[in-house]
């Protein structure tokens, strides 16, 4: 029960990271919904997805702030590691540009891997960078992301720890481009590649076919993106599919529309039934364990001092 109470997981890092890179090897598409907290990361993995994703964009929104690279290193690796201490699915990272250059990202990898995340992604963005669904953005050269992708690759202490390299080429320079940086990135080291933005099942596929590589597809909403199944995407050969600020966009309407009817009426009343109950509430967080622990505990305690004070009497 200490465990529960400590919240350490069933299984260590080394353990989830070993299981994530092998599930990448067999069939079946790996869904990554995104969680903007450790209570929404607690509810994805009961409810039986296999891993999930921590978002550069929702979590600079949780901020108050534009996605534009602004938040510091230490600030995300302090909000995972609330989300890496309650679960143990494997959980993957919006690293953004790495922090930095190079030797700043070999302190991200160090980071993010010694609070027990199991894989980061860097892209190739220029800072300031942008949502990779905007336009204006800019692209640093090839050979700049090689070297961050060396870097990631020689700094982990995991060899499972894993290293995807997202492309936003298709956006600047177009599909081709896209492609050949990938196929760049997979010879630097990169575990799996990350296509971002790109504009139809058709690139999806032709990306697929020309990439060698464990991929990963980014199905986000109001993008440049069509949606697509993930069944589709398994289809055209995708190893995983992200959707990385679907929770946060589901929740802050209805957040929206409760504070609208709370203005409006003054009680909550008619919100009820779109509530999760308090019981639901403390199923997720696993509030009876760490309350029967702590009553256990007090009860062996109470025993094992009494046995003292008996002794100490009889003296």
């Amino acid at each position: 029960m200490d465990a529960v109470l400590l919240r350490r997981n069933k299984k260590g890092p080394r353990e989830v990271r070993a299981w994530f890179r092998e599930r990448l090897s067999k069939p079946g598409i790996i869904i990554a919904p995104g969680a903007f907290d450790a209570f929404v990361a607690l509810m994805i993995q009961q409810l039986g997805f296999e891993a999930l994703y921590v978002s550069g964009a929702a979590f600079s929104s949780s901020l108050g702030l534009p996605d534009l690279g602004v938040f510091t290193l230490d600030e995300l690796v302090r909000f995972t590691k609330y989300i890496t201490d309650a679960v143990d699915i494997p959980v993957i990272v919006d690293t953004d540009t790495g922090f930095g250059e190079t030797l700043n990202v070999v302190r991200t990898v160090r980071e993010f891997e010694s609070i027990g995340a199991s894989a980061i992604q860097i892209e190739d963005q220029e800072l300031p960078k942008k949502c990779g669904h905007l336009s204006g953005k800019h692209v640093v050269p090839a050979d700049e992301m090689v070297k961050k992708i060396k870097a990631a690759v020689e700094a982990r202490r995991d060899e499972n720890f894993l290293i995807i390299a997202r492309t936003d080429a298709r956006g600047v320079y177009g599909l081709d481009e896209a492609i050949w940086r990938a196929q760049a990135y997979v010879e630097a080291g990169a575990d799996i590649i990350f296509p971002e933005a790109l504009e139809s099942k058709e690139e999806f596929a032709r990306f697929a076919r020309e990439v060698k590589a464990p991929l990963l597809a980014n199905m986000t909403e109001f993008g440049k993106t069509p949606y697509i199944t993930a069944k589709e995407f398994e289809e055209m050969g995708y190893k995983i599919v992200i959707f990385p600020v679907t929770t946060f966009r589901v929740a802050m309407k209805a957040v929206r529309d409760a504070l609208i009817e709370l203005k409006e009426k003054g009680t909550q009343k008619d919100l009820l039934s779109r509530m999760i109950t308090r019981q639901e509430q403390y199923e997720v967080i696993h509030y009876w364990d760490y309350e029967n622990w702590d009553k256990d505990l007090n009860e062996r305690v109470s025993k094992e001092f009494a046995s003292k004070l008996r002794i100490r009497e009889e003296k």
